[in-house]
């Protein structure tokens, strides 16, 4: 947990990773994971690799990395991530990660 008026550097926090369910994986071997630095805001880690998810609502912002995100609703266009791409998502969304490196990102939740 971060502490109120000390920082953090959120690019070199230990984000444990863990394999991911068989059924949320299309290609690759992707490991995940999370650190919570507060109620609503943690920082995300994903492996190379290919998987599904269905989100939450939040705002993030990538640190480092990249990858495509799609969507299922086909009126959304996929979104090229790098460091720097900010993405909202709506809880609900069907999403598709594919990750080309390792990406880090920073999300606001709620």
């Amino acid at each position: 947990m971060i502490v109120p008026g000390v920082g953090v550097d959120a690019a070199a926090v230990a984000v444990p990773l863990e394999r991911l369910p068989a059924d949320q994986v299309l290609s690759g071997s992707p490991s995940a994971g999370f650190v919570e630095l507060t109620d609503t805001i943690g920082v995300w880690e994903h492996t190379r690799g290919t998987s599904t998810d269905v989100e939450a609502d939040e705002v993030f912002v990538v640190l480092a990395g990249s990858a495509t995100l799609s969507f299922s609703d086909s009126s959304l266009a996929p979104v090229a991530l790098s460091p720097g791409s900010v993405v909202r998502l709506t809880a609900g969304m069907q999403t598709v990660w594919t990750v080309h490196e390792t990406l880090r990102k920073i999300y606001v939740a709620g």
